[in-house]
């Protein structure tokens, strides 16, 4: 039976790790936490329950992801993050795989996103697909600090398998906002890098017009109510603090 990794990359997620970690019992061979020194429980939570902790400071979400590849044991890895847990599907299709044998070097997982409990279909939430098992040899993650994703060579073709991976990205509307106004500052910083992108007064406000309308409209949030009103104004303002954080780093 072919061996599996999981990893998880964590920070000040004591209430979400456990069910994470359980949802990996019998499905992962080894558990690797990297941990960006959460001052919670979930160091503690997490060695408790079998998982090897390593302890990195944050220096971007695929440097800490290609981080905590480089220290799993097994060939292929599975990547999941500590808000995250595997459905039962997804539970059975991985342990088919393990028992059959992989015949891919990566497959795509389909991802369910929670907003405050209330599972998101539209938005651009879902199928939300990702690569998230993957042979270490082949592919791995680029080490960009936001938007980070598993790269592997033009001829290896993804296989999707049943299942999903069960997101719960906040419990609170306060909770997703922190969560916008910190990945917009690492946004902002990667925008102003890229000088061949012009960046007038007006291109906050364009394109956080454009995320909302995307969202609402384009991707079917006016389908979620309340939710998907709630959704695409956080998508209009992590746009336009991304953006003016990006013209205050050129402008500087």
């Amino acid at each position: 039976m072919e061996k599996i990794s999981a990893t998880i990359i964590a920070f000040n997620e004591e209430k979400r790790i456990a069910a994470c970690l359980e949802s990996l019992q019998g499905v992962a061979d080894e558990i690797i936490v990297v941990d960006s020194n959460s001052t919670d429980r979930t160091v503690e939570i997490a060695r408790s329950m079998g998982a090897v902790v390593t302890l990195r400071s944050f220096n971007g979400f695929g440097a800490q992801r290609q981080f905590a590849t480089s220290l799993t044991s097994h060939r292929y890895v599975l990547s999941i993050d500590a808000d995250e847990v595997i459905s039962p599907a997804l539970r059975q299709s991985i342990l088919r795989l393990k028992e059959e044998g992989f015949t891919h070097r990566v497959y795509s997982l389909s991802r369910l996103n929670f907003y405050c409990g209330y599972p998101v279909r539209h938005c651009g939430w879902y199928p939300d697909p990702h690569i998230r098992l993957f042979d270490k040899r082949y592919a791995n993650w680029n080490l960009r600090d936001v938007g980070e994703k598993v790269v592997f060579r033009d001829n290896v073709i993804p296989e999707a398998i049943d299942g999903d991976i069960l997101h719960y990205r906040c419990d609170t509307p306060d909770q997703f906002d922190a969560v916008t106004r910190r990945h917009s500052s690492i946004k902002g910083s990667l925008i102003a890098s890229r000088h061949e992108e012009t960046l007038t007064p007006f291109t906050p406000y364009l394109k956080a017009i454009s995320a909302f309308c995307g969202s609402y409209l384009g991707k079917g949030g006016i389908l979620e109510g309340a939710v998907g009103r709630a959704i695409s104004a956080q998508a209009f303002k992590g746009e336009l603090l991304a953006y003016r954080e990006a013209r205050r780093r050129r402008n500087s």
